[in-house]
């Protein structure tokens, strides 16, 4: 049975994907972790894949890891993907085959590996997936050592460097499982849930099963499926018998009536556990639990989405999958954190691009309430640009996923549902993002006349493909995603809609996204009516959003981004893309609040503050770094208000500057020292306030964990934020200090982030400059006992602070 304990418990959490352990009393299935103890070789060393090759010098390492985060920084990389490094990789790991494995099936799960991955066991070739996104499961039974030492080794090959458009990672950058079954077992993401009628007051739960006997004798299989409720109560239960013949493949269906139905929303995001079981003669084979949701969803040409029958906004962000100084190897804990405040901000959806992410993101997305597009591809059988000295700038590359999507695309994408297809917050299946982009590769004449405001050269470009083409591998990629999952709407997300209008490709598609282009609303709208139509990736301009907050028809906005990220870069120095709502460290910026007020009822007010330019500044321009009150003397200051009240009054010093209507009031201020503060009315009456103080030098260090007691057991991870501040406690937001960190007990320091998208200091160091006064730690438990975070910085007062990991 799946183990779901609290989020906060980093291999538990992990642990609640697919894959299933049963439960004690019915050990039949097993299953773990198989992160731990591994050994890994930078570098090429052919031969590795030989049990009796020498890894004793290699290095020891537990997954997940990706190692071209290590660095260095260099300008002979890419800027698509970060100037960081890729190259080839292996790993090894030694092991004996665990106690309840002997005579049973036995699997090893990958969720993801950069790329080109090739796995042997024991010297023999298991197979290659040449997918850095895709999750694959080989069997090993056929070469295992059931009493004695077994050598596992992976190949990772990612020598090209500039294969994609943001930062990718390398290595086997995903959590490893090890699986064993009887021979009469649930297959590899065997079962589906779905929930073809729903209601307030009943629902019908529909259970697919998928099965396989591996013995030598016809089987008949009792195939069970009960759902419980949060309580650990069954709602419903139904069995079916069926026979299986010997080495085959059967199928099993049940229906579970479900009566007033406890529904998944964003809002409230309820789970059921779905348990299957399986028994012949009435012994039990294999057990699978999966937590699922009951809930409903639709989408009208004129109306817009519905959840539960009900008219619902997706207030959105797109986010792709690294965290800054930890590359690629995140662990859950910082997704949470991240995914909390944008819960805050309002944001009730998540576009995943433009690939398939980590297995126990999407059950974050189930339990905290996010509406999910999960996203196959960024392109086809043609490839995209990929900028090598920077965005737009010199020859780019067209290294990618292209080279064999020929081979692989339907089973990439066919797995990317199956793996994901029983997760509720999951509501649309895109097959792809911006395939369309003019130019980039695919043209046609109309780019001579129409309105693009994305187009790579200038007009029709008669020797590029014909946009003719994306029809019918779009019909193609279609039937494959209907045939995983009919029971959600399969979309893309169009960037050269002028273009594709000349095509089959928006008609092959349920739901038709737009990337940047508001204005073709109305008019496509009004020319193709039963065309679904919505914002799939959207600029921040407050028009973006009124373009879907007066539209019924019109049901989301998906902003790019919700958090910077590494690649997609400027020229050097810059190496990471800051257009999120959150920096690399998950610290909200200026553009964080202002969505905010749009997105959210209750009261908030924040303030943004920047320079009067010579020229003048435009009005309603957002800064893009935090609010400080620390200017020179005689600068005038233009100050604006972020707020959803009806009105804010901006006092300097104690003395009232004026009170000013709307969502975004702005003051141009002649800066005195002193205390800058705001107040928000509504109906007359004070409803929030905020404040700015002017800062003196650097004084100390504050630290504020968001865990002081860590699991030792699931390496629980603690997120340190530290401010550097005056000798009042004032934060100050031009500090640059330099910090060290020092730990003591059973901890590691998996990195340090500040948000600085220019910043090359090793993410490995133990030290970090401070940017706009911040950093973040991340400390995680290696074993029990106490922790001591000490930290120092020349010319501050040392800081430290306890944890604790049981």
């Amino acid at each position: 049975m799946t183990i779901f304990l609290s989020l906060r418990k980093h291999l538990a959490l992990l642990s609640v994907c697919w894959l299933a352990i049963c439960r004690p009393a019915q050990a039949q299935r097993q299953q773990q972790l198989f992160n731990a103890d591994w050994k890994f070789h930078r570098g090429d060393a052919p031969g590795a894949e030989r049990p009796a090759a020498d890894d004793h010098a290699w290095r020891t390492l537990s997954l997940p890891h990706d190692w071209s985060i290590e660095g260095p920084f260099s300008e002979e990389w890419a800027s698509a993907t970060g100037y960081l490094p890729g190259g080839v990789g292996w790993y090894r790991k030694t092991f004996a085959l665990p106690a309840g494995y002997q005579g049973k099936k036995v699997f090893i799960y990958f969720d993801g590996v950069y790329k080109n991955s090739e796995v042997w066991l024991n010297g023999h070739f298991l197979g290659k997936r040449p997918s850095g996104f895709a999750s694959f499961q080989y069997e090993l039974t056929p070469y295992l050592v059931a009493k004695g030492r077994n050598v596992l080794a992976v190949k990772v090959n990612h020598s090209e460097v500039a294969d994609s458009r943001w930062y990718t990672g390398s290595g086997i950058y995903r959590n490893v499982y090890l699986l064993a079954t009887a021979p009469v077992h649930i297959q590899q993401w065997g079962v589906g849930f779905t929930t073809p009628q729903v209601s307030k007051s009943a629902a019908t739960g529909k259970v697919a099963i998928a099965l396989t006997n591996a013995s030598a004798a016809a089987a008949a299989v009792t195939v069970t499926g009960t759902l419980l409720d949060a309580r650990g109560q069954a709602v419903a239960t139904a069995r079916q018998l069926v026979t299986v013949k010997p080495k085959a493949d059967g199928t099993a269906s049940v229906t579970l009536p479900i009566k007033n139905p406890a529904l998944w929303s964003a809002d409230q995001p309820n789970l059921y556990r779905l348990r299957v079981s399986l028994a012949v003669q009435g012994q039990p084979t294999d057990e699978v639990t999966e937590e699922v949701g009951v809930r409903s969803l639709r989408f009208d040409a004129n109306q817009g989405f519905f959840l539960n029958e009900q008219p619902t906004k997706l207030k959105g962000v797109c986010i792709h999958d690294d965290a800054g100084a930890l590359g690629v190897a995140v662990p859950p804990e910082v997704w949470e954190r991240r995914l909390k405040a944008l819960k805050v901000v309002g944001c009730n959806s998540l576009r995943m691009s433009h690939n398939p992410h980590a297995d126990y993101l999407y059950h974050l997305c189930d339990r905290l309430g996010f509406l999910v597009m999960d996203e196959a591809f960024d392109e086809w059988e043609r490839g995209k640009n990929k900028w090598v000295a920077g965005w737009n700038v010199g020859t780019p590359s067209q290294n990618g996923t292209h080279e064999y999507f020929k081979e692989w695309g339907d089973r990439d994408l066919r797995d990317m549902i199956r793996r994901n297809r029983n997760r509720p917050s999951i509501i649309m299946w895109s097959i792809g993002n911006e395939i369309d982009y003019p130019n980039d590769p695919y043209t046609h004449e109309v780019l001579n006349t129409g309105r693009n405001p994305q187009i790579y050269g200038k007009g029709y470009l008669p020797t590029h493909p014909p946009a003719s083409e994306m029809g019918p591998l779009a019909r193609r990629l279609v039937a494959v995603a209907k045939q995983a999952d009919a029971s959600r709407p399969i979309t893309a997300a169009l960037a050269g809609v002028v273009m594709s209008n000349f095509t089959d490709y928006p008609a092959a598609l349920d739901v038709v996204g737009y990337n940047y282009q508001e204005f073709r609303y109305p008019e496509d709208h009004k020319q193709y009516p039963q065309r679904i139509i919505y914002g799939s990736e959207n600029g921040m301009a407050p028009s973006a959003w009124a373009a879907v907050d007066s539209n019924a028809y019109v049901s989301a906005q998906y902003l790019w981004t919700g958090i910077d990220y590494l690649g997609e870069a400027g020229k050097w120095p810059q190496r990471s893309n800051g257009a999120g709502l959150l920096d690399m460290a998950g610290f909200p910026k200026p553009e964080y609040y202002f969505r905010q007020s749009l997105w959210t009822t209750a009261p908030m007010l924040s303030l943004a503050t920047s320079e009067v330019l010579a020229a003048g500044a435009r009005a309603g321009r957002m800064p893009r770094t935090p609010p400080t009150w620390n200017w020179s003397a005689a600068t005038q200051v233009r100050v604006m208000a972020l707020t959803n009240n009806e009105s804010t009054e901006l006092f300097l010093n104690g003395q009232s500057l004026g009170k000013l209507p709307g969502r975004q009031p702005t003051w141009d201020v002649p800066y005195a020292a002193g205390e800058l503060r705001a107040k928000g009315y509504r109906n007359g009456q004070v409803v929030s306030e905020t404040l700015l103080r002017t800062a003196d030098a650097p004084a100390a260090l504050q630290l504020k964990p968001d865990l002081t007691r860590l699991s030792a057991k699931n390496q629980g991870l603690a997120q340190v934020e530290v401010q550097v501040v005056d000798k009042a406690g004032n934060p100050v937001p031009d500090a640059a200090n330099e910090v060290s960190v020092t730990l003591t007990g059973p901890a590691r320091l998996l990195g340090i982030e500040s948000g600085d998208l220019a910043s090359h200091e090793s993410y490995a160091a133990p030290q970090h400059k401070a940017y706009q006064g911040r950093l973040l730690l991340y400390i995680q438990a290696t074993g029990p006992g106490p922790i001591r975070v000490a930290l120092t910085a020349p010319g501050l007062a040392p800081q430290t602070t306890e944890l604790r990991a049981d």
